[in-house]
């Protein structure tokens, strides 16, 4: 997403929580493609570190426009399985960042008049899932808070909306080399989305001012609706 976004001339700030050296290798390949990218470390759920990170970025590349809020985490756990730090924990990192971001940010876009916000939500909410209730309810509550945010927020040229992706080929898939190619094959086009397909969702709301309180599906026709 970052760099599809850079792609398109936008000055992009990479979040992370741990891994410096891979947000570091985006922001290498977007600097050698002539962007401008710049990095920001921090918990994400932690709203005295949400104020710090998103001001490093308008001291560093000026007002927020844009906010993709991507952050999360999958833990395949059954209802018995899971407990109530497991619940919180996924809530914290799945769904309060995309809280605090927007309470953060849509300020500014308000007053400007124009701003995109793009909630990562997931096919799960709509199915169930395969990871457990807890990621499927932090799922599901995005949407709802994008539908939320988007009917004060149109008047003022600010979008909302949330994506709803189905399994991607990434290293947060679950389960073994069998297991996923059984998964895939559930898929209607028989195999996992890749990153850039979800990335060119992304570009799609981004330059358009009538798309909003939506959830953009990305999911090889695994819900049709």
């Amino acid at each position: 997403m970052a760099e599809r976004l850079a792609g398109a001339r936008i000055k992009v700030a990479i979040g992370y929580g741990h891994d410096e050296e891979a947000a570091e290798r985006v922001i290498e390949k977007i600097e050698a493609s002539g962007g401008r990218a710049i990095s920001v470390a921090g918990n994400v759920g932690d709203p005295a570190q949400i104020e710090q990170m998103a001001s490093k970025v308008e001291s560093s590349l000026g007002p927020v426009d844009i906010l993709v809020s991507n952050a999360g985490i999958a833990r395949t756990q059954t209802l018995e399985d899971i407990t109530v730090e497991d619940w919180d924990e996924v809530m914290e990192v799945n769904l309060r960042p995309a809280f605090l971001l927007a309470k953060r940010l849509t300020p500014g876009m308000r007053e400007r008049g124009w701003g995109r916000m793009i909630l990562v939500s997931s096919v799960a909410a709509f199915t169930g899932g395969i990871i457990g209730p807890h990621y499927t309810a932090s799922k599901a509550a995005l949407i709802g808070l994008a539908h939320a945010l988007a009917n004060p927020l149109a008047p003022h040229g600010v979008t909302v909306n949330a994506l709803a992706p189905a399994l991607v080929g990434t290293q947060m898939l679950p389960g073994d080399a069998e297991t996923r190619s059984e998964l895939a094959g559930k898929i209607r086009v028989g195999r996992f989305s890749r990153p850039e397909e979800v990335a060119e969702a992304v570009l799609l709301l981004v330059p358009n001012p009538y798309i909003t309180a939506q959830t953009i599906s990305v999911d090889g026709g695994m819900y049709p609706r």
